[in-house]
Parts: C-alpha cells; structure tokens; sequence
C-alpha cells in the first residue's frame, strides 16, 4: 500500500526530526548546501519562466521541481527542520535537547545560505555576462523583486512588518505540508504529487520564504536593486525566518503530533435515561370499566343466588311441616 496513516507517517516526522539532531555536522552541512543550490536555481529557473511568458502562474507550477528535487535526494532546507526536529524534543527522545535542536538549525542555515549565495553569485554573472554589461530582462526582474520585497514593506512600518511575518508564517505552513505529504507515500509518484500542490500555493501567492529569498536578495543587490544588506536582513531575512518558524511549527508540526502522536483518550458515550411511556388512558379507563361491570355482574349473580337459595329451603322447610 503506498499510502500511510497519519498515525504512521507522524511518527515518521519524529524519527526523521530525532535522526537530524544526531547527524554529522559534515552531512548536515552539504545536504543544507545542496538543497540551498538546488532550490535557488529552481527560483531562477521559475523568475525567467515568468517574465519570458509573462504568465506568473506557470512560474509557479514549474518552481515545485526543485523542492522534489531536494527532497528526494534526501537534502534539508531550514523550512523542513524548523518542523521536524522540535517533534523529537516534545517526543522526549533519549538524547535529544534543546541544544542540540540549535545546532541542526543554525548549521542547515549557514548550509542553506552558502548554497544559495553560491547560485546568486553564478546567475548574476550569467545575466550580465561577467558583469560587462547590464542586468537582462531576468536580471531586472530579480533585482525588482528584492527592492520591492524590503522597501516596499518599509514604506508601511509596523503594518509592512506585520504582513512581512504572517507571509513568512503562511509559507512555511505550505512548504512543511509539503514535506509531510511526501512522507504520505511510499512511492516516488505519490511524494511528488503530494509535495507539488502546497509548494505551488505558497510561490504563486508570493508567500516569504527565507531559503528562497538568500537567492534572491543578494542576487537582487548584485543586480542593481535599489536597497541595502541592512534592508535585506531587517525588513525580510530575520522576520521571514521568525515567521518560518512560527509557520513550521504550529500549524504542521505541533498540530500534526497533539493529534496523532498524542491522541486523546475518546469520550465515554453519554447514558441517556430511559423515560417511561404513558399507558393509554383511554384503554385503561375501559379497562377499569370493564372490570367495574364484572364485578358488579358478580355481585349480581351472587345476590341472585343467594335469594335462590333461601326460597329453596323456605319451599323445604314449608314441606316437611306439612308431612308431620
């Protein structure tokens, strides 16, 4: 059967969260390096879709190929811990602590970032030929979208921040589907397909992604945007990854283990009480006078009887003084 319970595939979420926590940090390193590259270059892949199309949503429908990708080469994005490995300390796994859940995440970030920028570095040559000439139309766009994606909610202080973080929340809800629904099947076609349809939402809805965006804004700044390292990192990076975070954990993770890992006792059936059928009034009361009539009919019979027996020995007795 190539489909799991949710029963069974949480407590594959907490044994793939508990086995990241112990991994080498020389493995954890280049799977982050590796899925921060090949995610990177699907988002290049997905910007020069859209803008040669000009259709953002078959951007969108082909940006999925690279978190396949990634996954099923067994590499890890911050996204995907962020979810994982916090099941394996509410688990209470031997070994496992809060320590050790920084470590994963800080190394996976520092991989992630490093094969990003790698892939920032690389396109922003390839767009503008080795820096010799101006950025392409790809090349602009890129740089558009970095500006757009940290002025642009700088420009709206407090309530730009507030929708930079639950931007980042709600991605992060849809790429952890994504890593929840490929440990649905057992087959390759099913983890595709069921990988394929959240991580479509969150780009075509243009959802915060931190992974995404080390590709974009520091290939962004090599392209001539118009922002800063500082407007990076305060007004998207820090508060995306918070929101990540936020995303991961409470709406996949928790939910997921408070429900299936750690399933309520079910409630005892409520015991009505049984309520008592009115007797028909109606047939009771023929019923009592019915018996009323028998019993004067007896009583009748009785008397008559009675009498009866009287007026015999009268007649008797009349008899037997007329023989004397």
């Amino acid at each position: 059967m190539s489909y799991l319970s949710p029963k069974d595939f949480t407590t594959k979420m907490i044994d793939a969260g508990e086995a990241k926590v112990f991994m080498a940090t020389r493995d954890t390193l280049i799977r982050a390096f590796m899925a921060g590259a090949i995610l990177a270059l699907a988002a290049a892949f997905a910007v020069t879709v859209t803008v040669q199309t000009g259709q953002p949503i078959v951007g969108a429908l082909l940006f999925p190929v690279g978190f396949c990708l990634l996954y099923l080469l067994g590499f890890d994005l911050l996204t995907g811990v962020f979810t994982l490995v916090p099941l394996a300390l509410f688990d209470k796994r031997p070994g496992v602590t809060v320590r050790g859940m920084l470590r994963n995440w800080g190394l996976v970030f520092l991989g992630n970032f490093g094969g990003a920028i790698t892939i920032a570095v690389i396109m922003a040559v390839i767009f503008t030929y080795g820096f010799a000439m101006p950025p392409s139309e790809v090349g602009q766009a890129i740089g558009s979208i970095g500006e757009g994606r940290t002025v642009g909610y700088a420009e709206f202080g407090a309530a730009g921040m507030l929708t930079l973080f639950l931007r980042a929340v709600l991605c992060n809800w849809m790429v952890s589907t994504g890593v929840v629904a490929a440990m649905m099947s057992t087959s390759v076609t099913g983890k595709v397909v069921a990988m394929w349809m959240p991580i479509l939402v969150f780009f075509y809805m243009g959802f915060e992604h931190s992974i995404v965006n080390m590709f974009l804004f520091p290939s962004g700044l090599m392209l001539g945007g118009d922002f800063s390292v500082s407007d990076y990192l305060i007004w998207n990076e820090i508060p995306t990854v918070l929101g990540n975070l936020v995303g991961g954990v409470t709406f996949v993770g928790l939910t997921l283990y408070a429900t299936h890992a750690r399933t309520a006792a079910p409630r005892n059936a409520a015991v009505l009480p049984v309520l008592a059928v009115p007797a028909d009034t109606t047939a009771a009361d023929t019923t009592a006078a019915d018996t009323t009539t028998a019993d004067t009919t007896t009583a009748d019979t009785t008397t008559a009887d009675t009498t009866t027996a009287d007026t015999t020995t009268v007649v008797v007795d009349t008899t037997t003084v007329g023989a004397r």
